[in-house]
């Protein structure tokens, strides 16, 4: 934390809308099992807590719309409603979170607050119902003010359990107080200097014209001394001060007894709550006020939580990039130094201690990259809601399966692929789902089910949005490409069916025949397949008709430090992933043939088309005996040759971003540093394989060849920026 005052407080508040979002999807998640579990209290206690604390950090940050928003829902839960209020409360939770998403959303772009004249007519109405009688007599007699909240009541039986002494303070503001509010404020500051406060009503920042203030405080005054200190001259008229004694423990009860309790929570835990204002002899008297459970201490979980900045773990990964960079100039050093003295003592002594060196720098990087990633679960948290809502936009009946939630992924992966999965999960319910009617009719059950899964493949995640729906109709996916003009209907017609679910990706595709809010407006699949093309991942899509469609997105652990293969075309120096790479294999210009404008080679019973990053030989050279090197890389579910010159080894890459002054094409994703200080160019295969795809020869009988002889002038800009950075990629 830094001294300037203002800096203190725009850290408070960027740490209060990170914890805020935890709190509303904790609202969103408690409201949903509350919608399937109605009439639930442990549920309806749970929405309260959240809100309670909301309520207390956006009091802390000055944000008063919210506070007294959450205060105003937080008072309305905690009466014991009825059973009809109770269906409400879960309908009232769910618009709660959105609209308290919208006043954080206002503040942190600093825009004007929205009113949420909704949710207060709401929480009015739910305030109006009939409160469910109760079947017991209160253990303790309610006092004219309302009852502490659990969480206060946890603050004072936990601070009693801890042998502290607590009292229970009421101060009157003297009626001719011109300033009530800051008279409050006052005798606030009065109670926090004098002990620990564990429960206030109301609390600071209230603008209520409360004439009272209430107070559960531990502190180690004796009642006089603490009365003396809240007697603030024409300020306070009144103190009353009363010590709240440990309650005497409930002797054991019969198995039987402790059976018949748990078998009714509700009716053992009636009379358990603390009031303020009750003496403390009628809190002593009766032995059930002990009920509320103690909370186990949690400093220990506390202190091993540590939020940190992920630019501040993004350094320490550059840090660790560079020192990788170390390792593989020392590495070059050490057998330059082996090839000119083969024999000196010395040189066993640098291997071991390389060696040594890189199983800690492994452990380092791995240690760093596992701080980075983090459980799909975060994400996979948010879609319950997604599909409920959109459900209910469509008239559906729709139910998500999450499975692979612990699967971990690189945090920046993470967030960059949550829009898509959005859009891809509305999809599922708004095209990929039949109504009820349609389901039944063809003997499905009436509810359609999404599942999201997510599960490690070799160096990649792997995650899927499968639906049990109708499926792709691929015939009206060739119809809508000829009337795109994608192609003519001879063209659509030889297209193979993963050809044509392709179409789906191309920018303005859209087979809804109605544009709602939620679909056909043909924008959305080209986006997430750009998406993943740019974190060096890639979509695919398998359908079957009446069964349902799945969608797998395959992405790298991380974009940070790559396992790569490094090869050259033309004398130049490029690496690919490789976990791209299929096969590597070695052929000759005799098996190629040539189909249309497109070379193809049959690979073990599997035709594979060629991309030739280099020019063809020379003419008048005999091509036929000539040999290459065939790099068979896997985007999807097809696959592709790439014709290098040759191979020269596999590396671990650390990633440098390029600037756009310096390298202006999308065939190159970075740009990486060896250890001997060359340079190597990281390729984007995506659009290596959508660029050869646009390419059309010249000339009748003529291929596609020298995709990247273009690109020459890549390393001259390379070079100028290496020249300007000091030596550093």
């Amino acid at each position: 934390m830094t001294n300037d005052p203002d800096d203190r407080a725009a850290e408070l508040h960027a740490l209060f809308f990170e914890t805020a979002q935890e709190l509303l999807q904790a609202l969103n998640d408690e409201a949903l099992k509350l919608e399937k579990q109605p009439g639930d209290s442990e549920l309806v206690r749970g929405i309260r807590r959240t809100v309670h604390t909301l309520k207390g950090d956006a009091a802390a940050c000055g944000y008063r719309e919210l506070s007294e928003l959450a205060h105003e829902l937080e008072d309305a839960l905690a009466a014991e409603l009825g059973a009809e209020a109770q269906g409400e409360v879960a309908e009232i939770a769910l618009l709660a979170a959105d609209v308290f998403g919208a006043i954080l959303e206002a503040h942190r772009q600093n825009r004007p607050v929205p009113s949420g004249t909704e949710l207060r007519d709401r929480i009015q109405k739910l305030s109006q119902q009939p409160v469910k009688k109760s079947r017991r007599k209160k253990a303790v007699r309610p006092s004219a003010t309302e009852s502490w909240n659990e969480y206060d009541q946890l603050a004072i039986r936990t601070a009693q359990n801890q042998g502290r002494r607590v009292y229970m303070v009421s101060i009157a503001i003297d009626p001719l107080c011109a300033m009530p509010v800051a008279g409050r404020q006052l005798v606030h500051n009065a109670l926090k200097s004098a002990g620990e406060v564990l429960a206030i009503h109301p609390e600071p920042g209230a603008t209520a014209s409360n004439k009272t203030v209430e107070a559960a405080i531990a502190s180690q005054l004796n009642a006089d001394e603490l009365k003396s200190k809240c007697n603030i001259p024409t300020i306070v008229s009144k103190v009353k001060v009363d010590a709240l004694r440990k309650p005497r423990q409930r002797k054991t009860k019969p198995v039987d007894a402790q059976v018949a309790e748990t078998a009714h929570p509700e009716s053992a835990a009636q009379g358990t709550v603390l009031e303020r204002g009750t003496p403390p002899d009628e809190l002593q008297a009766e032995p059930d006020a002990t009920s509320l459970p103690v909370a186990a201490p949690t400093s220990t979980i506390a202190e091993n939580t540590l939020r940190v900045d992920a630019e501040r773990i993004d350094d320490v990964l550059n840090l660790v990039g560079e020192l990788i960079i170390g390792k593989s100039m020392l590495a070059q050093t050490l057998n330059e130094f082996g090839r000119r003295f083969p024999k000196d003592a010395l040189r066993n002594k640098f291997v071991d201690g390389m060696s040594f060196q890189a199983r800690v720098l492994n452990d380092l990087q791995r240690a760093v990259m596992k701080i980075r990633m983090v459980p799909v679960e975060q994400l996979f948290r948010r879609f319950p809601r997604v599909v409920r809502d959109v459900a209910r936009q469509c008239g559906k009946d729709v139910e998500l399966v999450l499975s692979g939630q612990n699967t971990d992924l690189d945090k920046s992966i993470l967030d960059s692929i949550a829009e898509p999965l959005t859009h891809m999960v509305r999809n599922a319910v708004s095209h990929g789902i039949e109504t009820a009617a349609e389901r039944q009719r063809v003997g499905k059950p009436a509810k359609g089910t999404i599942t999201l899964d997510a599960y490690h493949q070799g160096n990649q995640v792997v995650v899927e949005v499968r639906d049990d729906g109708r499926g792709i109709d691929i015939a009206r996916v060739r119809a809508k490409a000829v009337e795109m003009k994608l192609g003519s209907a001879e063209e659509a017609a030889r297209l193979s069916d993963v050809e044509a679910l392709d179409m789906i990706f191309k920018p303005g595709f859209s087979t809804a025949q109605v544009i709602t809010e939620i679909s056909g407006r043909g924008v959305g699949m080209d986006v997430v397949q750009s998406v993943l093309h740019r974190l060096k991942g890639s979509v695919s899509v398998e359908t079957r008709a009446g069964e349902g469609t799945t969608f797998r997105l395959k992405l790298p652990l991380t974009l940070a430090i790559i396992k790569a293969i490094l090869f050259r075309v033309e004398q130049r120096l490029y690496a690919i992933p490789l976990n791209a790479v299929a096969e590597i294999a070695r052929a000759v210009e005799s098996d190629v043939h040539q189909v249309d404008n497109h070379q193809v080679l049959q690979l073990r019973q599997q035709v594979v088309p060629l991309i030739r990053l280099g020019r063809l030989p020379e003419a008048g050279v005999d091509r036929s005996t000539q040999k290459f090197f065939l790099l068979v890389i896997q985007l999807g579910e097809k696959r592709y040759g790439l014709v290098v010159d040759g191979l020269a080894g596999e590396e671990e890459l650390v990633i440098k971003a390029l600037d756009d002054n310096v390298v202006a094409t999308d065939l190159v994703s970075g740009a990486s540093i060896l250890g001997d200080g060359r340079v190597v160019l990281i390729l984007n295969l995506a659009a290596i394989i959508e660029r050869s795809s646009r390419m059309r020869p010249e000339g009748a009988g003529s291929v596609q060849e020298g995709l990247l002889s273009s690109q020459a002038e890549l390393y001259a800009g390379l070079a100028r920026a290496k020249a300007a950075n000091g030596g550093r990629a």
